[in-house]
Order: C-alpha cells, then structure tokens, then sequence
C-alpha cells in the first residue's frame, strides 16, 4: 500500500493527503537533499527507525521552521504521517531485526548467518524456495533473478525454525512480493487469490482474480496465520 492510499483509509481528506503526499515529494525531500541529510527522496527510504532519525534532520533545519510556523504545523503532520505508514506497513524493519539476531547470546554464529541471510531472502531459505518452486509460485514466471523469497508468515513473528522453514514461503514477482507482504493479497486453502477491498487497481500491476498457488498441507498453518494476521480483509 502507498502512502497515499493509506492516508485515504486512514480516513484523511483530500485536501490533506495531497498537502502530506506533495510536501514529502516536494520540499521536505528537497530540504534534506539539499543540506546532505539524504542522498534520494524521502520515499525511498522503507525503515521508520531510519526516517525518524532523519526526519529529527529535517526538523532542526531553519527552512522547515519557519515553513512549517507559517504553514500551522503542516510539515510535521507530513513527516508524522509518514512515520505512522512506515511503522504500519513496514513494522518487521530490516535493520532492527538483524541487530536483534546479533544481540541474541542464545543463536550460536553459524545459526545467526543462516537467519539473517533468510531475513534479506537470500541463502539457503531462498534456495530451498527455488528448489521447492522452480518459478513464480503464482505467475510461473522462471526466470528467478526477478523472485523474491517471501515469507507467508511474517518473519518477526516467527521462530527461528519457522524463518527457515521452505513451507513458510512464497517465491514471487517484486509485485506480488510487495502486495503479499502488506496484506492486499493471501491465498485461501485451495490456493487461490483473495484480493483485499483496500487494493487500488491491482490489475495495473498485473494481479487479477485468476492467480492461484499449489499449497502443500504444510503450507497451511502460514497460510493461516496470513489469512488471519495480516491479510486487509476490509
């Protein structure tokens, strides 16, 4: 889900979801380009514990202190908003859960680089996915330097067998990826697409009705948890 159409079901009007979306696009991004905080448009950054520390930049800068007076605070609504969307739709952030893998005195050194190469979808967990799929496990497209390995229950909420378990995952176009991991798509137990009400258009992005996923019975307890947990139903 973007920005956009989260503030749309958030419930914020129109007039608000353009200022909020123009002002991150706009000058917000231009501010902390310009100053050397950033590197690229806001947008681009996925991690809330990185935006906060950069939107801390931003709001030190005497550009957005005046603007954001004169503008009766609607910088920092912006810069709020977009730390609640990332905290909703990014919450198993990277980062943090790599630092926690590291500080876990219980995870001998072999079992940390297996998880942590599992969490960023790559080494073994992605190979057994290919291994186990051999293509896009809705499109069939084959060519794997466009999957994703892609956990059906979420990674931070599962245990460490579970992240390494290839039934706890999906191998999927970048696409599909990003709607699977918000909770715009899931699968039912005969393995068909359910889109959610809150998907804008998914058909743009090629997910239509017909897609469909052959489940083993071990894929079932994932599926489950996503249909449940994660899944925007409404």
């Amino acid at each position: 889900m973007i920005f956009d159409e989260w503030m749309k079901y958030k419930g914020l009007s129109q007039s608000s979801i353009s200022k909020y979306s123009g002002a991150i696009d706009g000058v917000l991004s231009e501010w902390a380009i310009n100053n050397g905080i950033i590197s690229g448009p806001i947008k681009s950054i996925s991690s809330k514990k990185n935006f906060q520390l950069i939107a801390q930049e931003i709001s030190k800068l005497q550009i957005y202190i005046e603007r954001n007076a004169r503008g009766h605070n609607m910088y920092s609504s912006a810069l709020s908003n977009y730390a609640e969307f990332l905290g909703e739709n990014f919450e198993n952030d990277i980062e943090s859960d790599i630092d926690e893998i590291f500080a876990d005195s219980t995870v001998i050194e072999t079992e940390k680089i297996s998880l942590i190469k599992s969490r960023i979808g790559q080494g073994a967990f992605r190979q057994k996915l290919i291994g186990y799929w051999n293509c896009c496990s809705a499109t069939k497209l084959k060519d794997i330097n466009f999957l994703i390995a892609s956990h059906i229950k979420p990674w931070k909420l599962s245990s460490n067998a579970e992240r390494l378990d290839v039934f706890n995952g999906l191998l999927l176009t970048p696409n599909l990826d990003l709607a699977f991991d918000s909770g715009l798509i899931t699968f039912d137990e005969n393995g068909s697409i359910n889109i959610s009400p809150r998907f804008a258009e998914p058909e743009k992005l090629g997910i239509t009705s017909d897609l469909h996923v052959s489940l083993a019975k071990n894929h079932e307890k994932y599926m489950s948890y996503h249909r449940n947990f994660v899944y925007l139903s409404a």
